[in-house]
């Protein structure tokens, strides 16, 4: 289960929980605490190295996330509320919020939808084009170097793991 290195002492801090838990409790399987304690622990490291980067173009992470998704969509970088709804998994309270801030601090607008009458669409605006931009090649460049030294091949192995263990939570 937990590898420690050959002199017995963990080699990082989930190694060490795991090895304590094992020892506190061997009648059960802490394996699961191996691979996702390492996941979650990732996870807050890259949650705040990602509002860093954000942070120095101005951003919080959910205008990042629904500006992204504008851009993603390809010129004329628009979607109705409903779509950006199903890529940000917020509701549409929130959702509404979320936009009626972004066309305050200028980066988006609403239009009317040509085909309803009734529906709007979002759009970014030059000054939410760009920021987005510049955002996102800043968050390339700190992903990166968060994974700097991993070499290519696990890297693709890692992905292709993860994208395993997603796929069982994205199909429920």
């Amino acid at each position: 289960m937990a590898e420690p290195h050959d002199d017995g002492t963990p080699r990082d801090e989930v190694d060490r929980i795991v090895l304590a838990w094992q020892h506190e409790r061997p009648d059960l399987d802490v394996r699961p605490l191996t691979v996702l304690s390492r996941v979650s622990r990732l996870a807050r490291h890259l949650d705040l190295a990602r509002r860093g980067a954000f942070a120095r173009h101005g951003l919080e992470t959910w205008e990042f996330d629904v500006l992204a998704a504008l851009r993603r969509a390809g010129a004329p970088y628009r979607l109705s509320p409903g779509a950006l709804l199903t890529q940000t998994l917020v509701t549409s309270g929130t959702m509404t919020n979320r936009i009626d801030r972004l066309v305050q601090h200028g980066l988006v607008e609403r239009q009317p939808s040509p085909d309803d009458r009734r529906g709007v669409l979002v759009q970014l605006t030059p000054a939410g084009l760009r920021r987005v931009d510049e955002a996102f090649a800043d968050l390339l460049d700190v992903e990166r170097g968060l994974i700097g030294d991993l070499p290519e091949a696990d890297r693709e192995r890692l992905a292709s793991l993860l994208r395993d263990v997603l796929t069982l939570f994205d199909a429920s």
